[in-house]
């Protein structure tokens, strides 16, 4: 059975430093991502979400994309998460109404990003088939759907990644909150 981590345990230094890294990446994806975004608004007058952060490669040609490394740290920073502060979710310091609303918050979640992550696949599904049938496979890459602000457009693979991370991550912390308390030492169980 697996225990809690505690503050003097190695492998919770290990899941902090982890965390910080997760972090330093998703904060540079996302700045990176709103400098090119702005910068191409204010160009051309027009954007497509998430174009610019997943048609970049890091740390070389053929490697990952920014939102791929954006998908992976914001997965595994969460799990790091989950893992050293266990703490604020024991022992009854979020109980009663609070812990049900927040369960409801995060079921919601959960089926909302769940939802969008069908709704994305199905329409990247139907562009390429679309495009295979017209006698031109599709730069998979390039693809895009105008919905809902037809102005802001999002790329279809993008939006799948984020959302699938939304997903994982809500989900996660929707079963998290649904398992039995364990109490901590210092409790007295």
């Amino acid at each position: 059975m697996e225990r809690h981590l505690e503050r003097s345990d190695p492998a919770y230094r290990v899941y902090l430093y982890v965390f910080y890294v997760c972090a330093a990446v998703m904060a540079s994806s996302f700045a990176y991502g709103t400098y090119i975004t702005t910068a191409e608004w204010l160009e051309e007058g027009t954007y497509v979400m998430g174009e610019a952060v997943h048609n970049t490669v890091v740390p070389f040609e053929n490697f990952a994309r920014v939102s791929t490394w954006a998908f992976f740290s914001s997965i595994i920073g969460w799990y790091c998460v989950s893992r050293i502060g266990w703490r604020r979710t024991t022992a009854g310091k979020i109980s009663g109404v609070r812990l049900a609303l927040l369960r409801m918050m995060l079921l919601g979640f959960a089926i909302i990003t769940g939802y969008e992550v069908i709704y994305n696949f199905v329409v990247l599904y139907a562009q390429i088939e679309a495009g295979t049938v017209a006698g031109q496979v599709p730069d998979i890459d390039m693809l895009y759907v105008a919905y809902p602000d037809p102005e802001r457009p999002w790329n279809l693979v993008f939006a799948t990644k984020m959302f699938l991370a939304a997903f994982i991550i809500s989900a996660h912390a929707f079963y998290l909150s649904t398992r039995p308390r364990k109490p901590t030492l210092e409790g007295g169980g």
